[in-house]
């Protein structure tokens, strides 16, 4: 018998739309009823959203940016604290057998007000465990910790680092053909100023690049080819294209990786998750960091040979089994087969660093 499932997404970023799209689909196909809370974006800020219906958008929290940077007073005084405790009273919860929370606070806490069993999947729980971590904030350690809290926790992340967390969930991507290193540079900067952007890549007239940005209209200027967002239309320009320049989220380096682009991150300054991802790629070898919109560090990176491929997994499906089993406080089997499903490209640290598995994830 299916189970009854309030899934809560967090609207910030893209990454946990995407990842939350693929378990979701996984979880319908099971035969499990799945509504759908998303929250920290406004509607029409979404779209290609027709995997996640029946959904609500509510307010919920998130932060605030300008020029690359995280803004703590603007992000404080953007929080609709009241609309949020309305929205966490007010949820009928009627039937429902199983909270799922992609770090998006509201149904963690609906899980939490009425006892209900709560399974929190994301990147960012595997900040629980000792993992790479830059630019270390007290305050932003507190976030990640309560922000939204389950009784489970799935944390993802690139490489394991002797830890009990899960590699990354990657949408089905073409990457069987090896990776154009002539094609256009993907550009995704959404923290960034369009004129930034402009800046940054006008030095470079021989190299195409398609920018992905909330512009007002789809448009070429020479070589920069500007493009609203569009899920179908990113993920296509992802796999033609030679390399991504990107911030440092999560689920875009994820996909580059699985299909082999070389990436170069701009971490958000003043946000320790994107810094702590910047260290970590870094010191796995497997992408370029640059701390600010900087043409020589673009230079270096397009003069790189084609990225690092690494093959993850089909963690979609195996979240979803492992969701539907039922047994969500034994998860040392779906670590441990994860990893030994992933394979690193030899001669990179990551590669150096996958076996053996810490002791943590017993076999």
């Amino acid at each position: 018998m299916g189970l009854r499932i309030l899934y809560g997404v967090q609207g910030t970023g893209n990454g946990h739309l995407s990842r939350s799209r693929e378990i979701i689909r996984r979880l319908k196909a099971l035969g499990h009823e799945v509504r759908v809370i998303v929250s920290g974006r406004s509607p029409e800020r979404l779209w290609d959203m027709e995997d996640f219906e029946p959904y609500r958008v509510l307010p919920g929290l998130t932060f605030a940016t300008r020029r690359g940077r995280l803004e703590p007073l603007r992000t404080l005084a953007g929080l609709k604290l009241v609309r949020f405790c309305a929205d966490i009273r007010g949820e009928d919860i009627g039937g429902i057998d199983l909270v799922i929370t992609d770090f998006e606070p509201i149904t963690a806490r609906i899980a939490r007000r009425h006892r209900l069993p709560a399974i929190g999947i994301g990147h960012q729980y595997a900040f629980r465990h000792r993992i790479p971590v830059a630019g270390f904030d007290p305050a932003a350690w507190l976030v990640l910790r309560c922000f939204a809290p389950a009784r489970f926790e799935l944390g993802l992340h690139w490489h394991h680092f002797g830890q009990p967390i899960l590699p990354p969930v990657i949408p089905p991507l073409s990457a069987g053909n090896p990776s154009p290193t002539t094609g256009p540079i993907l550009v995704y900067l959404p923290f960034e100023e369009e004129e930034d952007i402009r800046r940054l890549l006008v030095f470079f007239p021989e190299r195409e690049f398609v920018i992905y940005h909330p512009v007002d209209r789809p448009r070429d200027e020479g070589h920069l080819r500007w493009r609203r967002p569009s899920r179908s239309g990113f993920l296509q320009a992802l796999v033609e294209s030679a390399g991504v320049i990107t911030n440092a989220g999560f689920e875009l380096a994820s996909e580059a990786l699985q299909l082999g682009k070389k990436i170069l991150v701009k971490p958000l300054r003043g946000q320790m998750e994107q810094l702590s991802n910047a260290r970590a790629l870094g010191l796995l070898g497997l992408g370029g960091v640059m701390k600010r919109l900087d043409p020589r560090a673009v230079e270096d990176f397009l003069a790189r040979p084609a990225g690092v491929r690494v093959r993850y997994p089909d963690m979609a499906e195996s979240i979803a089994r492992w969701i539907s089993g039922g047994k969500w406080e034994e998860t040392a089997g779906l670590v441990r087969r994860a990893w030994e499903d992933t394979v690193f490209p030899p001669g990179t640290a990551a590669a150096a660093a996958a076996r053996p598995l810490s002791p943590l994830i017993p076999a």
